[in-house]
């Protein structure tokens, strides 16, 4: 029998995925009273018993009694009984804002703010997160996103990296990403876009990646680069951090830092302590602007800008 108990923060997606294991063949029981949980196992272990796969949802509405829980996982586990955790997070402002736009009151805040509310949880739940299989992160992933990962986990039976990478790279004059955990700028590097013949291609182009990687500081910064990721990935993993936002940065997210971010993926990307990928965020955004209709008369002084900024 395959029991999981399925758990974490009020509002990162819980009840979604409790349907999503309903729809993949689980028997689900929501807020299961704490008591109940050693003799639900038992009878679900039962050798007539057609339950097979069982999913719980214990959150912060047991109350009190979530305090009996850790006594009863020990018993769980001195007995031989399997079970697995399931631990759903989000980041602090997107469970506010979730709370907000759904109008309903956290059920530790009371009176008092959301904000009050989650890190009362937070510290409520702590043990759980600290003892779970598996963590995932939700603050930017859409239902399906949720469901794909669910669907790895419990029918593909894929091994699931608590720690996800995303390497990152971006352009300045866009703005730095609102969700970047680490930040690095490569603009101290030659830049490719003042090279006859490699203005209009990017850092995916072998041209500009041998131009980038030519420069011995480039080799170097990369080197660093590494090194301190690699060390900050355990300390992440036992932090109990599940995503990991690595940017990189050049002028305008087209040549030096899609070549950096893409040597960074390539030395990262065989390891399996974590999952990991790469995105370019505004590889494109110089392209399509020049392919925008000039809005007037006083158009002429933002292309003078961009020429002055380039890639």
């Amino acid at each position: 029998m395959r029991f999981v108990i399925i758990t974490g923060m009020s509002g990162a997606g819980k009840s979604t995925a409790l349907k999503v294991m309903e729809d993949i063949g689980y028997f689900c029981v929501d807020n299961l009273p704490i008591a109940l949980i050693e003799k639900f196992a038992e009878l679900a272990e039962a050798s007539d018993s057609e339950l097979q796969k069982v999913a719980v949802g214990i959150d912060i509405r047991s109350g009190q009694s979530l305090d009996e829980l850790q006594s009863i996982l020990d018993r769980q586990a001195q007995a031989g009984k399997r079970f697995e955790i399931l631990y759903l997070d989000s980041e602090d402002e997107v469970l506010v804002k979730r709370y907000k736009e759904t109008r309903r009151a956290h059920p530790l805040a009371g009176v008092e703010r959301v904000g009050r509310g989650i890190r009362a949880e937070r510290g409520r739940l702590g043990f759980l997160k600290k003892q779970a299989d598996y963590i995932i992160d939700t603050s930017n992933m859409l239902t399906r996103e949720l469901k794909a990962e669910l669907e790895k986990i419990f029918i593909q039976n894929q091994d699931y990296k608590n720690l996800f990478i995303t390497v990152l790279s971006f352009g300045f004059k866009y703005g730095i990403p609102t969700d970047s955990d680490l930040v690095f700028d490569v603009r101290f590097l030659p830049n490719p876009y003042y090279v006859e013949g490699l203005r209009k291609k990017t850092g995916n182009d072998r041209e500009v990646q041998e131009f980038v990687m030519q420069h011995k500081e480039a080799g170097q910064f990369l080197d660093k680069l590494e090194d301190m990721v690699r060390f900050l990935i355990p300390n992440y993993i036992a932090e109990g951090k599940a995503q990991l936002v690595v940017s990189v940065g050049c002028t305008g997210g087209k040549h030096r830092s899609v070549t950096l971010a893409n040597a960074l993926y390539a030395r990262l990307c065989h390891e399996e302590e974590f999952g990991i990928k790469i995105e370019h965020r505004d590889i494109q955004k110089d392209a399509l602007r020049a392919q925008e209709p000039q809005a007037g008369p006083g158009a002429s002084a933002p292309r003078r800008e961009a020429e002055a900024n380039p890639a």
